[in-house]
C-alpha cells in the first residue's frame, strides 16, 4: 500500500493518462510525429490583463489560456502539465517506434519495450483473437465447485491485477519503516469509490444506471444472451454495493492510523476463514509471513459474511465480471474496448473522443515497463546541468523550511527540534534512480497481447511481494523517470522529482529564477511540506508512524489546519458541488506551504545573486510579480465538468483554479506586489496559514 502524496491528482494519473482510444485495425507501427514545442516559463499571451489581479488572480494570469490551448477532444482537461505530458508522450513515441523495429542490435530492454508496443499496435491480430486469451481464466471461474475453491483462483487473480474482493500486496511497516510487510486491503469495486454506490443524489443514481448498462453490454459482448446479461449486471451491482457498504471512505482512509492494523495470519483467518490465507501466500510465492497489516478489518469481516450469505452462482458471476473488467481495454475486441471508453472515458470523464492508438500504446508500454522506457528516455532527455540546478534549488527550499519551522509561533521548541531533525533526514531524488530495474526475467512475446499484460503483471507483483521480510530499499522510486508528476512518500521520507516533470514551463534553463522558483520551486516546496501536512506530520524522520508532537502542539496544528479546511470547504468546484475540505486538507496545506517556502528561497537566492527585485522586465513585471504569475500559470486550464465532479468525490487535490486563488489569497506578499488592499478578494484581512 503505497502512500504517495503527488503534486497532481492521483485519480487523473490513472483515469486520463492511460489512453483509452481506438484506432483503425493495423499491424504496422505508426509514424512518430515531432513533439510540439513546450511553453515558456511565463507566457503573457495566456494572461487577461483586463482582469483585476486583486479580485481574481487566476483570471488575470490565465484568462486567455484556453484561447491558445483548447481542451483536445481526446482529453478531459488541459493544463500546462498536460502540455508537458503530451510533449513527453510524443518523445516516448519516437523512441518506442525505433525500439519496435526488429533488429539484432536492440538491447534486451529495447526488445521488450519495442515488442510490447508493437503488439499493442497490432489491432488486426488483437481483434481477430477476441477473448481467446481470457479463456483459461474464465474456465477456472466456471469450474469452481464450492466457495472453498476460491483461494487458488484469487491467488492467481492477485498476481495478474484482478482485484476481486480484496488487494494483497506489500508495504513499508508504518511503525517500523525499515521493514517490508504484507498487507491486505479492501477492493473489488468497479466504480471509482464506495460513495458511488451509496449516494442518493440524481447524478449518482444515473451513474449506477449507466454502470449497470455498461456491465450488461460487456457481458453480452462476452457471449451472454441479452436477458441473462441484464440480470447478471444487476446481480453484480448489488454484490458490489454490499462490498461498498463494508468499505472505508476515501476521507477516512486519509488517516494512516485508520488503515494500519497488524494482525497474525491466524487472526486474519478468523475474520475471513473462507480464504485460506496461508495457502494464498504460498501460491503467490510470498516469503514466510506470520503477521501482516489488515488495513480494514471490518471490511474482511463484512466480506466473509457476504460470501457466506451469497450463493456460488452469484459469486461466479461477480468473479467473471471482475476478471473481464480488470483487463486493459486495448487487449479486448473493438466493441468491448469502445464500450469501456463510452462509460469510463465519455461518461465519467466527459471526454468526447477516444485517443488514437499510438497514444494508448505508449501509455500501455509505459505502465508495464516504465523503468525500461525510462532508462532509454533519460539518456537523451535529461542533462547533468538540469540535475545540478535542481539540487541547488531543493537545498535552498529545504533551508527555507528550516527557517519556517524556527519562525512559526504555534510550535514549542521541543517539537521544533524534532521537526528540524525530520527535515534534515529528507532524501532528495531528482531526475532518475541510481539503478534501473532488471527486467531480464520478464518475457515479452511479440503478438501475444494478453499474455504480455499478464506476464508483466506477474513479474511486477512477484517483485513487490518478494520484498516482504527484507530491509527496505530506500533508493527505489515510486514513479518512472518520464512521469510528469512529483511526490513525497512519508514512509520513505523522501521527495521525488522525475525527469519528465522537469521540463518547461516547470523548469526551463532560459527562464528567470523568479519563474523557475514560481513553477518548480513551488512544487519542491509542496512535496517538502507534505512531510508536515495532516498525514506526513504523523511520521518521523525514519518514516515511522509515531507521535513526535507534544499534545499541545498537536492541538495547535489542528487549529491552524482547520482554517484551511473551512476555507476550502466553501469553494465551489462545479455546479452545486463544494470542495471536500477534509479530503483535500493535506494537498491544500502543501500548496500553501509550498509556495511560501519557494518565495522564501527565491528571496534568499535573489539576495545572493544581487537581483534587483524592483526592476521591471520587458513585460513590465518585477521579479516578485513574475514569481507569483509563474505560480498562477501552473494552474491555467480547464477540466470538463464530468471529470471535475469525479475528482471532487475521489481525489485529495482541489480543482486547479482553486489551487491558484486559494493559495494566493493566503499570501499577503502577492497582494502587496500587485497593489491590492486588505479586504480585496485576493487579500483577506485574516488569511490562513499552517506553514
Amino acid at each position: 500500500m503505497k502512500k504517495l502524496n503527488c503534486i497532481f491528482m492521483s485519480a487523473l494519473m490513472t483515469a486520463v493518462l492511460p489512453a483509452m482510444g481506438g484506432g483503425a485495425a493495423r499491424a504496422q507501427t505508426a509514424s512518430a510525429e515531432a513533439p510540439k514545442p513546450l511553453p515558456p516559463g511565463l507566457d503573457t499571451e495566456w494572461m487577461d490583463t483586463s482582469a483585476n489581479p486583486c479580485t481574481n488572480f487566476y483570471q488575470y494570469a490565465c484568462g486567455n489560456f484556453l484561447k491558445h490551448n483548447p481542451i483536445p477532444a481526446d482529453l478531459p482537461m488541459i493544463a500546462p502539465y498536460i502540455l508537458i505530458y503530451v510533449h513527453t508522450q510524443a518523445v516516448v513515441h519516437q523512441l518506442l517506434e525505433q525500439a519496435a523495429v526488429d533488429s539484432p542490435s536492440r538491447t534486451p530492454d529495447e526488445q521488450k519495450i519495442g515488442d510490447y508496443y508493437a503488439t499493442c499496435m497490432d489491432t488486426q491480430k488483437i481483434y481477430a483473437e477476441g477473448l481467446k486469451g481470457l479463456d483459461p481464466g474464465l474456465k477456472r471461474i466456471a469450474d469452481l465447485k464450492s466457495k472453498n475453491d476460491l483461494t487458488p483462483l484469487l491467488a492467481h487473480f492477485q498476481l495478474t491485477n484482478v482485484g476481486a474482493f480484496f488487494d494483497y500486496s506489500e508495504q513499508q511497516d508504518f511503525k517500523n519503516a525499515q521493514d517490508q510487510i504484507a498487507v491486505v486491503d479492501q477492493g473489488g469495486l468497479g466504480l471509482p469509490e464506495r460513495g458511488y454506490y451509496l449516494r442518493t443524489d440524481p447524478h449518482s443514481v444515473e451513474t449506477r444506471q449507466k454502470y449497470e448498462q455498461y456491465v450488461t453490454t460487456m457481458l453480452q459482448l462476452a457471449g451472454e444472451p441479452e436477458a441473462k446479461a441484464a440480470s447478471d449486471a444487476k446481480t453484480i451491482l448489488d454484490f458490489e454495493t454490499a462490498l461498498a457498504k463494508v468499505s472505508m471512505s476515501v476521507t477516512e482512509r486519509r488517516d494512516p492510523k485508520n488503515v494500519y492494523h497488524i494482525m497474525t495470519v491466524t487472526e486474519l483467518a478468523k475474520l475471513a476463514p473462507v480464504i485460506d490465507w496461508t495457502d494464498l501466500m504460498k501460491l503467490t510465492n510470498t516469503p514466510p509471513v506470520t503477521s501482516l497489516n489488515v488495513a480494514n478489518p471490518d471490511f474482511f469481516k463484512g466480506m466473509q459474511a457476504l460470501i457466506e450469505s451469497t450463493d456460488l452462482a452469484t459469486i461466479k458471476t461477480y468473479l467473471k465480471w471482475q476478471y473481464i473488467h480488470a483487463q486493459p481495454s486495448w487487449t479486448l475486441p473493438k466493441a468491448m474496448d469502445e464500450a469501456t471508453f463510452n462509460f469510463y472515458g465519455r461518461y465519467l470523464l466527459g471526454q468526447p473522443e477516444q485517443q488514437v492508438r499510438w497514444k494508448r500504446c505508449v501509455s500501455a508500454t509505459d505502465g508495464a515497463l516504465g523503468r525500461a522506457v525510462g532508462k532509454v528516455y533519460v539518456e537523451k532527455n535529461f542533462t547533468p546541468e538540469q540535475r545540478a540546478y535542481m539540487v541547488t534549488m531543493v537545498h535552498d527550499i529545504e533551508a527555507a523550511m528550516g527557517q519556517d519551522i524556527e519562525d512559526v509561533s504555534w510550535m514549542s521548541a521541543e517539537t521544533k527540534a524534532k521537526a528540524e531533525a525530520k527535515l534534515h533526514m529528507v532524501r532528495d531524488k531528482i531526475g532518475y534512480p541510481n539503478h534501473f530495474r532488471d527486467y531480464s526475467k520478464l518475457t515479452i512475446v511479440r503478438g501475444d497481447a494478453i499474455g504480455n499484460v499478464m506476464r508483466a503483471a506477474e513479474f511486477e507483483n512477484h517483485r513487490e511481494l518478494n520484498k516482504i521480510g527484507k530491509p527496505v530499499n530506500r533508493d527505489e522510486w515510486g514513479m518512472s523517470p518520464q512521469t510528469v508528476n512529483a511526490y513525497y512518500n512519508p514512509s520513505m521520507n523522501d521527495i521525488n522529482f522525475p525527469a519528465g516533470y522537469l521540463q518547461s514551463p516547470e523548469y526551463n534553463p532560459d527562464s528567470t529564477d523568479a519563474e523557475n522558483f514560481g513553477h518548480i520551486g513551488a512544487t519542491v516546496g509542496h512535496e517538502l511540506t507534505h512531510g508536515f501536512d495532516d498525514q506526513g506530520r504523523l511520521f518521523d524522520g525514519h518514516g515511522n508512524l509515531i507521535s513526535w508532537w507534544t499534545p499541545a502542539d498537536g492541538e495547535h496544528y489542528k487549529q491552524q489546519a482547520s482554517c484551511i479546511v473551512d476555507e476550502y470547504s466553501n469553494f465551489t468546484a462545479v455546479g452545486d458541488l463544494k470542495v471536500n475540505g477534509k479530503l483535500t486538507e493535506g494537498e491544500n496545506i502543501a500548496d500553501n506551504g509550498g509556495l511560501r517556502l519557494a518565495y522564501m528561497a527565491f528571496l534568499a537566492d535573489a539576495q545572493r545573486k544581487g537581483i534587483d527585485l524592483k526592476k521591471k522586465d520587458a513585460n513590465g513585471f518585477t521579479p516578485i510579480q513574475e514569481f507569483f504569475l509563474a505560480f498562477g500559470q501552473d494552474w491555467c486550464g480547464e477540466m470538463r465538468p464530468a471529470l471535475t465532479r469525479l475528482l471532487v468525490q475521489t481525489d485529495p487535490h482541489s480543482p486547479d483554479r482553486i489551487r491558484a486563488n486559494g493559495v494566493l489569497q493566503n499570501m499577503p506578499e502577492m497582494g502587496k506586489a500587485f497593489g491590492c488592499k486588505v479586504g480585496d478578494p485576493m487579500m483577506p484581512a485574516h488569511p490562513c496559514r499552517v506553514w
